[in-house]
């Protein structure tokens, strides 16, 4: 079974997207050809996503689904006579806010991803920058300005999630990789001891740290699945020793694994 889906804002459409797939998500046995739809702002565009909408019903069984953002009421009502299964997910929840708040919404078109506090902005960019400085064990001196360290083994997923931290949260996340050669003594590696309160592992099953490793270096020593199970074995056995926390990455997203260490953590958002 397969459902269009589509995503429409008149700014970014990263809200609409970010409600509608955690609502789609719920529905595992769907298939969803998802289309994203931004800066819907004028009431011409309107009539062209409308048409747009149409045309998919008009080509598939079902109706297609439309989760919209958008703020002007005179193109909401445009929208809404699509032909769709039609989410308005600011309609259905600023008025009963305004009621509970006794307040009148702003109805600003892209407030959810603008720049409001400059401060915080540059906190977060600063963060990114920190990030792609201090990656894959670059800049060890660094790291008394880091606010986390994330360790694993080559591929556990160590340089996405340090930078999601960076952009979403505004957190100071450096990245260590643990090689062969730290495995050794089974103690943490020098340029970590020091900072080892500052310290969040991630692991992987071994067959899926195989198939990463294998597209970066197909049929090598590095890629084996010997190779991957002695590491991660070996990684696993240094955290519990040395009192690491850690989490297994194999099937978590990295949104997922970054709200994961947040928790774990006790880290708050820079933002």
């Amino acid at each position: 079974m397969k459902r269009t889906a589509f995503f429409i804002s008149d700014g970014t459409g990263l809200t609409a997207e970010a409600l509608g797939n955690s609502l789609l998500a719920q529905f595992e046995k769907i298939e969803f050809e998802k289309i994203t739809v931004p800066y819907i702002d004028t009431v011409e565009k309107a009539r062209d996503v409308v048409a747009r909408i149409n045309s998919s019903a008009d080509m598939n069984p079902d109706k297609p689904l439309v989760f919209d953002t958008i703020v002007d009421n005179t193109i909401r009502q445009i929208i809404a006579e699509a032909d769709g299964f039609m989410i308005d997910i600011f309609g259905t929840f600023l008025s009963p806010l305004e009621t509970e708040l006794q307040a009148s919404s702003s109805y600003t078109v892209g407030r959810t991803h603008a720049i409001n506090n400059n401060t915080r902005y540059e906190e977060r960019i600063h963060a990114v920058n920190f990030a792609l400085d201090n990656d894959d064990g670059a800049r060890t001196r660094h790291y008394d300005e880091a606010d986390l360290i994330l360790v694993g083994a080559s591929r556990s997923g160590k340089t996405p999630t340090c930078l999601y931290l960076a952009l979403q949260y505004g957190i100071k996340a450096a990245n260590y990789p643990i090689t062969e050669e730290d495995l050794d003594d089974q103690k943490l590696p020098a340029p970590l001891r020091a900072y080892k309160e500052k310290i969040f592992g991630l692991t992987i099953k071994p067959e899926r740290l195989a198939n990463i490793r294998d597209e970066r270096r197909p049929n090598s020593r590095y890629s084996s699945l010997k190779q991957c199970l002695m590491e991660v074995e070996e990684i696993e056995t240094m955290y519990r020793r040395n009192r690491i926390p850690f989490m297994n990455t194999t099937t978590a997203s990295v949104e997922e694994i970054s709200t994961r260490i947040m928790v774990t953590t006790g880290l708050r958002r820079n933002r």
